[in-house]
């Protein structure tokens, strides 16, 4: 990946994927909530290749009426199956984690991830990472914190998942940005989907039986079938928005942005789970949210003078 080199969008790029990464925010606690629901009675394993399976069946019929082209290079490919890799991961780590934690602890822990992405957007694309947005950053943290204190001590070892999906769903970001350029958004979608499902299926075909509770399939029930279903329809709505954004700005702008998921789980957290936030996390909300309008504000002004011309000396 240190090898590719990128073109500065256009400013007025920058803002539509602002606009995308927001919506992403905002229906990717959707899928959470649905795993979250199926996980109380559907192994994780199962739930993570449903995602898979069910993104696929949805992407597909786009996929054909839009004619997109199937064929990719070797390179391409290498990146599709990495990508898969990570976003299976990043599914199975988080998954684990909020059938034991409330959503709105385990995307706490999560939040290390645009550290992550800023350092790494920076050395692999060579993004500018100025000091106002590394402040937003950590000012975002800080609010993410004050919504909910993760701790090992409260929750076990468990709270060490979602720092896996922090990792590994950096990496699934950065890949889909060196693949956005190559590869249709729709395409890529469908395709990380076929891939994900590949490595999937055979994996749950060998462990069935084998009683490990994670990985044993079961079969779904009534409304379980709604979940699993839902965990495969809000992923492939969510993660298309994200795809889009990539295309259209730089990872190091997008990065603060996804606070902004968090307040989205906790609203979700209290209406369907009972999770009512305490003054302590409202404040935590505030906090966010300002960084994120901060970070937006920022965009603004640079993207205006990115396009307005010096006025000449007289």
């Amino acid at each position: 990946m240190a090898h590719i080199t990128t073109h500065p969008p256009h400013a007025d790029r920058i803002l539509a994927g602002v606009g995308l990464m927001l919506a992403f925010c905002v229906l990717a606690p959707l899928l959470d909530v649905a795993s979250k629901l199926a996980a109380a009675t559907i192994p994780v394993g199962q739930i993570v290749v449903a995602r898979f399976v069910v993104q696929a069946v949805l992407m597909l019929p786009f996929v054909l009426a839009m004619r997109l082209d199937w064929r990719m290079s070797p390179r391409i490919f290498g990146l599709l199956m990495a990508r898969a890799v990570c976003l299976m991961l990043a599914t199975y780590c988080f998954v684990a984690a909020v059938a034991v934690m409330p959503i709105a602890d385990a995307l706490a822990i999560v939040f290390v991830e645009p550290f992550i992405l800023l350092i790494l957007g920076s050395f692999l694309f060579g993004d500018e990472v100025g000091p106002r947005r590394i402040a937003a950053s950590t000012v975002g943290f800080l609010g993410a914190l004050l919504v909910i204190q993760p701790s090992i001590a409260a929750f076990g070892w468990v709270a060490l998942f979602p720092l896996g999906t922090a990792f590994t769903f950096a990496g699934y970001m950065l890949i889909t940005r060196a693949m956005s350029r190559a590869m249709h958004p729709v395409a890529m979608q469908l395709h990380t989907a076929l891939a994900g499902s590949a490595i999937c299926l055979p994996l749950m075909w060998a462990f069935d039986g084998s009683g490990i509770k994670e990985l044993d399939a079961v079969m779904p029930a009534g409304i379980e079938w709604l979940w699993l279903f839902g965990v495969g329809f809000w992923a492939a709505c969510s993660h298309m928005c994200m795809t889009y954004a990539l295309k259209f700005a730089p990872s190091a702008t997008l990065a603060p942005l996804h606070y902004a998921e968090l307040i989205s789980a906790v609203v979700l957290g209290y209406l369907i789970f009972d999770d009512f936030p305490n003054p302590m996390t409202w404040a935590g909300i505030a906090i966010i949210t300002g960084s994120g309008l901060y970070i937006i504000y920022r965009e603004q002004v640079s993207a205006r003078a990115r396009v307005t011309p010096p006025t000449p000396a007289r």
